[in-house]
């Protein structure tokens, strides 16, 4: 019996239905394929190990629920290419889960009165770690608000010296007390935050946490190269370390 798959969560342009959720294993793995690329017919029944007729019905209902769409290939018109038109929301596993110490109210009551912590980073953090406890994962919604963030309060930070713009953010990170920010610029911009607001005080997972500042940071760095940027995160709290890492790389310097 093969492992369930976490249920996927997708935007849906009809007003009326709002949301796609998925939770067919065979629709599951088309779409994992489809979010790294898009695929012709015959290459995601390879890739499924499905029978056409399977893969067939299974591309219709995604087709009419509005998640994905197809375009002829030009160089050959019998063939279609298929791609996700909705948005990624995020996704629920449904697998057994434990209590996690960051929900339980000994915790909480000892981060307020012990460490004085924000209230609102408290709850923040409180939210972020039931949704983990729960299996649910919205980490997409996260990063596009960050990146709407970052676009937002990218012209009160700019300087056209990309040193002053990173010192700018730098202030801006600790004046409003979402930790202490250092950076190292070369091929790529190596941001370092220490006592980050956002995954401090979260489970350890062993996985990357901060999608939130991802997107400040892609906001924020898409505006000042005006063209899209790759941010990933290297290092977190959350993965056991003592500080997060983004590494930021423009898309013009990617080399293929």
């Amino acid at each position: 019996m093969s492992e369930q798959k976490p249920i996927q969560i997708f935007s849906n342009s009809d007003v009326d239905i709002g949301v796609n959720v998925v939770k067919s294993p065979v629709k599951l793995t088309i779409l994992e394929m489809l979010r790294d690329s898009d695929m012709e017919f015959d290459e995601i029944v390879n890739n499924t190990g499905k029978s056409k007729s399977t893969v067939s019905v299974h591309l219709k209902s995604l087709r009419e629920s509005g998640i994905i769409s197809y375009r002829l290939n030009p160089e050959d018109n019998r063939k279609k290419i298929f791609f996700i038109t909705s948005k990624y929301l995020g996704s629920v596993d449904l697998r057994e889960s434990k209590e996690i110490k960051e929900t339980k109210s000994d915790y909480i009551t000892k981060n307020i009165i012990e460490n004085d912590e924000e209230f609102s980073t408290l709850l923040f953090h409180t939210l972020k770690s039931m949704l983990i406890q729960e299996g649910v994962n919205i980490d997409p919604i996260l990063q596009s608000t960050g990146n709407s963030i970052g676009k937002s309060i990218f012209e009160i930070l700019y300087d056209d010296d990309l040193d002053i713009f990173m010192k700018n953010i730098a202030d801006f990170w600790q004046r409003k007390g979402l930790g202490r920010l250092t950076f190292e610029i070369g091929q790529l911009i190596k941001i370092t935050t220490y006592d980050c607001f956002e995954c401090k005080s979260l489970p350890k997972t062993g996985k990357p946490a901060c999608f939130l500042d991802t997107g400040i940071f892609e906001g924020l760095f898409s505006e000042f190269f005006n063209m899209p940027v790759s941010v990933i995160e290297t290092q977190c709290y959350t993965m056991g370390d003592e500080r997060c890492v983004f590494e930021i790389e423009p898309q013009h310097i990617r080399s293929y």
